[in-house]
């Protein structure tokens, strides 16, 4: 049974909870099982706020990297911190998990939860990191709590985590570990920014005393964290995204039917946000391109695959891959009367501001315009080819198999700056609404084409070679 049977609110006071106060004063040391984005954010940002750090991961470089204080991902405000942290001795990294979670007191775990092949969640990674993670409890005599931050079906933490855990352990959830679940919220891009000011700190807790473990840690950064039970707490890190991916793929509808009915789309967008009472927020309520990354295209999936086994019908949530996909086919549509053109791509990655590829929509024009034998190029200052990105490289190959060509053939596709690639393109598809992208456009050749997927210009151009996708 979980703490809190209904979502509450409260003010975290040191003096009124005196288990939380002796926490908060000794800072526990924090393991991180997982070095990607959350992973390395955690790690960076709490050493910033004085906890000792031992980060985990199972690649090589990025053990390195972090150990090196250096950032294994694009993420402003990253490397600097992390630097910190290793040059003030708060910072250290291994592949030796078992040895990390020994020596700590509180261990977050954020290993992937790809999808699986029959839509689901794979809890490959999970299992594995909560057996090694038991291994190290056996071994010691104090109290531990495990906080799962990956995106997981409700039930995952006490009916996977903690069994594997206590199968591993020989010890039981309660008097020997507690476990929380503790959903991120970090906007890839803005992650470090978001961590110290969080939109919501949101903690589900197997008991009192892992609930005040990890609000202590949150006390610099949010008195006010809500409390709920685990399986709340899980779902609503599904809902978050969900909602995020609704907002862009009913964005990106309007915008599609404007078009057709010579409408300006962002006219019509810009009342609408303007209602803060219902229709909640404009964040991603504009029409652009289709949406993609880590999070939504996967946790769409997810939460389809939970309402089909529990014999829910989500017709609106089985849409929204559809009509993404159908986003990047009009993409595609909107290219077909250049072909035999040279075609510039400025922007790579799902988003600017990262290194991610994963989901990029880009990525799915690119590769599908190569196997038609279209001449193209690229380019996208957050990649840095390398070991690094490298692995990235390597995942897109393996989960996205019509991509794999175009992953072989990148670096050499890209060229050094967006200047370059301007001038060297008949068509240029903007894929990120950056300063640099937008003085590579108003500088070009007025000859060369544009498809502007992100609206690189509040007012639209006076220009007969300039289009949007969905303006």
């Amino acid at each position: 049974m979980t703490l809190h049977s209904a979502v509450s609110e409260r003010v975290y006071d040191h003096a009124g909870h005196d288990d939380v106060a002796a926490v908060a004063l000794s800072k526990p040391a924090v393991s991180v099982i997982g070095l990607g984005y959350v992973g390395a954010v955690s790690m960076a940002c709490l050493s910033h706020l004085g906890f000792r750090m031992v980060g985990v991961d199972i690649s090589r470089e990025k053990v390195d990297a972090i150990a090196g204080g250096r950032s294994p991902i694009v993420e402003e405000r990253l490397g600097e911190l992390l630097k910190e942290g290793v040059d003030n001795a708060r910072i250290t990294a291994t592949q030796n998990l078992v040895a990390a979670v020994f020596e700590t007191d509180v261990t977050f775990l954020s290993v992937g939860t790809p999808t699986s092949k029959d839509g689901g969640c794979d809890f490959t990674f999970v299992r594995q990191a909560s057996r090694a993670i038991g291994q190290a409890i056996g071994m010691k005599t104090g109290y531990h709590v495990v906080v799962l931050r990956c995106s997981v079906p409700p039930g995952t933490t006490l009916d996977v985590v903690v069994p594997e855990i206590e199968k591993a352990s020989g010890k039981k959830l309660g008097p020997d570990f507690g476990v929380c679940f503790n959903p991120e919220f970090l906007r890839e891009g803005v992650a470090v920014a978001d961590f110290f000011a969080p939109p919501k700190t949101v903690v589900g807790a197997s008991d009192a005393r892992a609930e005040s473990t990890v609000t202590a840690i949150y006390g610099a950064v949010d008195k006010n964290v809500i409390f709920t039970s685990i399986e709340a707490a899980e779902m609503v890190k599904y809902v978050d995204n969900v909602w995020h991916a609704t907002k862009v793929a009913f964005g990106n509808e309007v915008g599609r039917l404007c078009k057709k009915l010579d409408i300006d789309s962002h006219d019509v967008m810009n009342i609408f946000v303007k209602d803060l009472k219902l229709n909640l927020s404009p964040y991603y309520l504009k029409p652009g391109f289709a949406f993609g990354g880590s999070c939504l295209p996967k946790e769409v999936r997810a939460v389809s695959h939970i309402a089909h086994a529990m014999g829910v019908e989500v017709p609106l949530i089985d849409s929204l891959g559809v009509s993404n996909q159908r986003h990047v086919a009009q993409a595609i549509e909107l290219l077909k009367p250049f072909a035999g053109k040279r075609f510039g791509f400025l922007g790579v990655t799902f988003k600017p501001g990262t290194d991610d590829m994963r989901e990029s929509p880009t990525l799915d024009v690119m590769a599908t315009l190569m196997a038609a034998g279209e001449d193209i190029k690229a380019y996208d200052p957050n990649l840095d080819f390398g070991p690094l990105l490298q692995n990235q490289i390597d995942y897109v190959r393996h989960a996205v198999p019509a991509q794999a060509a175009l992953m072989d053939e990148l670096e050499a596709l890209t060229v050094s700056s967006a200047n370059a690639l301007v001038a060297d393109s008949d068509v240029v598809v903007v894929s990120h609404a950056t300063d640099e992208f937008r003085k590579a456009i108003m500088t070009r050749n007025p000859n060369i084409h544009v498809l502007d997927l992100a609206r690189l210009f509040k007012i639209i151009p006076d220009d007969v070679n300039y289009q949007g996708i969905a303006w």
